[in-house]
This record gives structure tokens, sequence and C-alpha cells, in this order.
């Protein structure tokens, strides 16, 4: 950070406040402490049937891989409206949640993951403008060495498992650099 985005100085440094212990973006003109905080990304496991509902990513990272519907959520709204806005805009999917599936902190990224577990309220889905395709796959048919995040990938071997025991349980988790 190199001018404050409260007042604009360029008097910013980066050390920590009294009475903190961990360094933060410090403005010496008007004393503003700049938090920066984890994201948080939302998104769904759309299901219908046994398969599920896959995007095949139009953007990058991990540009042409496949993943669920997923993406930052956005101010002014609940996780799970933030999910289901994620399954509109990357899938044109209507969903009706379970509930909360899985909840991953991926710290190295500074990243917070929470999934929901929805059906599919119809057939109709598409591409959105992030996505190359879409495509609803039963577990023999999911391209896993083409999934593009380790979360995904987690979420969805929990979702067959579960499947296979027939209940659901909220899932948590966190995911490490691989060195």
């Amino acid at each position: 950070m190199k001018f404050c985005s409260h007042c604009g100085s360029d008097a910013v440094t980066f050390s920590i406040p009294e009475g903190d212990d961990r360094p933060r973006h410090l403005c010496g003109g008007c004393g503003a402490i700049h938090y920066i905080n984890p994201r948080v990304i939302v998104g769904t496991l759309p299901y219908l049937g046994d398969k599920v509902l896959l995007c095949k990513r139009a953007i990058e990272p991990r540009l042409g891989l496949w993943t669920l519907p997923a993406g930052f959520m956005e101010n002014g709204e609940t996780s799970e409206q933030g999910a289901l806005r994620e399954s509109w805009e990357e899938a044109r999917a209507n969903v009706c949640v379970d509930g909360l599936y899985t909840i991953y902190d991926i710290p190295h990224i500074n990243q917070v993951y929470l999934i929901y577990r929805g059906e599919l309220t119809d057939t109709h889905y598409g591409a959105g403008p992030e996505s190359l395709e879409v495509g609803l796959f039963a577990e023999e048919e999911i391209p896993w060495k083409e999934i593009a995040f380790p979360i995904i990938r987690e979420t969805l071997e929990h979702y067959f498992a579960d499947r296979k025991e027939g209940r659901y349980e909220l899932h948590r988790g966190v995911i490490q650099r691989k060195l």
C-alpha cells in the first residue's frame, strides 16, 4: 500500500500498531489502520440425481479446468445469497440450497471457502461469462485430472462418499501450500 485510502497521504508505513500483535498498514497522515482480511469465496455443489454440475473456467486462474460454481462474496449479501448468485453467474443454474456443506481455510492465499450443497431446480443451465462450458457429471464421468482447485476436489470426494452413506455432514478443513 503506497497511499492511504482515507486521506490520500503517502505517509503509509507497515508496522505494528499500539495494542496489536501484527504489522498493519498505518497512515502517518490521518492515523488510519488499514486491515487486510481474508477473502470469502462462496459457491454451490449443485446436484441432480446422481450427477453434479461443473463449470469449465473461462478465466484465470486455472483457465480451462473444471470447478464448482463459486466466487468472491459481495458486500451486502449473505454467504448463501452469494453462493446462489455465483451459481447463476457461472452456470445459469437455479439451485435450492440444502445447507452449508464445506468450510475450508486456505491461509497461504488468505481465503475462506463456503460451499453449499443444493439441488438443481430444473435442467436449464448453461455457460455464464466466466465459464467455457458446464455439464452434469456422474462420479465416474468427472474429469478428476482436470479439477481446478484442491478445495473443489475435496468437496467432490466428500460428496460422493456421503452420497454412498446416505447422509451429508458439514465438512471442515485446511488446504496447506504444497512445498
